[in-house]
């Protein structure tokens, strides 16, 4: 959108029109003593759109750019390489039908390509349905609480302390208007995943217990125990994944017995961008789709015979009942979807298996080197692309000081948990198909100056 300024003459023509004197007579329903009377303290008057565009250039320039320096940072949003041709496609006046497919005649392009992601979602997250994405991973991780509470008629929901804590925090400011009660704890630095302890917590007004796989601190675990215990109490299994592409390496949740599996998108077809817009994935077993929050696109024929695309559910407020309603949500990703169904295409399972494979080997020789360095150990004992180093200080100082040098080497425990300081020394590491042997070296040699 560009920057365009109104000049004064055009301001009073606009004021003429709807019979205002000035700008102020518009607010004039808002009590005088809620307005600002002048400037707002610190914000600088309005500018040209030249001024604008170098001051905004000037901010970019102190930001330090992901393909500019090594990169190993992580924690729920992760660098990959995305071809070129996904930002091409997406383009493409096929696929940019309507963004909304109220009308299926003139959306056929985003009916099919949602319809292909959700089976492409579905068979990734090992469940029998998808839905057509969520806004991003940790609103789709409430959904899915919201979910269980509907098919449970139960109010309690036991989250991991694996669980990546966004999620947790969207999580609890939503059940300040439902009522339901989140038992959650911040982990701790251990080798050892809280599942015992998670089946242990599961009684009788337990609607699901929310686990991340892999975990916040990198750890992979066997949900098929959990999901039994689970079962059992007659409670559901809700698992979490925000590195997809772990799943072209590591066990699927829904092969394990997880009822709904959620998690991001972003690191299939989606640059990090600051963080989004993302996308959420929502999967589950197929007994439960009615009470799938979001909208489902199925497969048809029109009256000609030929194949054609619909939306098949939509369980939420604008199309049926509020009362009946799954969600309030409005939308999906469409966009991010569509980045996301091209890069796995183009992908395809070999090719993401590839990607996986290469990921972890990677992961597994940064881990190797950097356990070397004096004043580091290494937590896991097993892990994907993301693991959690043990510093001889506190990884937050470390963190500052590696970015002062050009070097982004992963993300403190301390700043993701600032109320748990007893793992202000834990460091989690990302390492994808971007870093090479020489920012893994790089890194190392960094870190044991920080240490010294």
């Amino acid at each position: 959108m560009r920057y365009l300024p109104l000049t004064d003459a055009d301001r009073q023509e606009m004021l003429s029109v709807i019979g205002a004197s000035s700008v102020d007579d518009l607010f004039v329903d808002v009590p005088a003593e809620a307005r600002l009377p002048g400037k707002i303290a610190g914000l600088p008057d309005h500018a040209s759109e030249l001024a604008v565009e170098r001051h905004m250039a000037a901010l970019a320039r102190k930001n330090l750019s992901a393909g500019e320096a090594p990169f190993f940072l992580g924690a729920g949003a992760y660098r990959h390489h995305v071809p070129a041709s996904v930002d091409h496609l997406i383009q493409r006046g096929e696929f940019l039908t309507a963004y909304t497919p109220y009308q299926p005649e003139i959306a056929q392009g985003t009916l099919q390509v949602l319809f292909e992601f959700q089976t492409q979602v579905a068979r990734l997250l090992g469940c029998d349905v998808a839905n057509a994405s969520m806004y991003d991973g940790s609103t789709a991780c409430w959904e899915a609480i919201g979910m269980a509470r509907r098919i449970t008629r139960r109010g309690k929901a036991v989250l991991s302390s694996g669980l990546h804590p966004h999620y947790v925090s969207v999580a609890n400011t939503m059940a300040k208007f439902t009522g339901d009660a989140l038992v959650h704890e911040a982990p701790a630095l251990d080798a050892a995943t809280d599942i015992d302890a998670l089946i242990a917590a599961i009684d009788k007004d337990t609607s699901c217990v929310v686990v991340q796989y892999p975990d916040i601190l990198g750890r992979i675990a066997d949900l098929t125990p959990l999901a039994d215990a689970a079962h059992a109490a007659g409670a559901l299994l809700v698992a979490v994944v925000t590195e997809p592409v772990a799943l072209g390496a590591i066990r699927a949740p829904g092969h394990m017995g997880a009822d709904i599996v959620v998690g991001e998108g972003q690191s299939i077809g989606v640059g990090l961008q600051f963080g989004g817009p993302y996308l959420g994935l929502f999967a589950c077993k197929q007994q439960y789709v009615r009470q799938m929050p979001g909208r489902l696109c199925g497969q048809t024929m029109d009256a000609a015979g030929k194949r054609g695309f619909v939306l098949t559910l939509s369980t939420r407020e604008q199309h049926i009942r509020r009362e009946k309603a799954t969600s309030n949500i409005c939308t999906n990703s469409g966009l991010c979807a569509l980045a996301f169904s091209i890069h796995m295409t183009l992908l395809g399972e070999k090719g993401l298996r590839e990607m996986a494979a290469l990921n972890h080997g990677l992961a597994v020789q940064a881990a190797d080197r950097l356990a070397q360095v004096p004043g580091v150990a290494l937590l896991n004992g097993s892990f994907f692309n993301e693991f959690t180093l043990v510093l001889s200080k506190d990884a937050r100082e470390v963190v500052r000081n590696l970015a002062d040098k050009g070097i982004l080497g992963g993300v403190s425990l301390g700043r993701l948990f600032p109320d748990a300081p007893a793992i202000g020394k834990g460091l989690v590491v990302a390492v994808t198909e971007t870093v090479t042997a020489e920012d893994i070296e790089t890194f190392a040699k960094a870190l044991e100056e920080e240490l010294a």
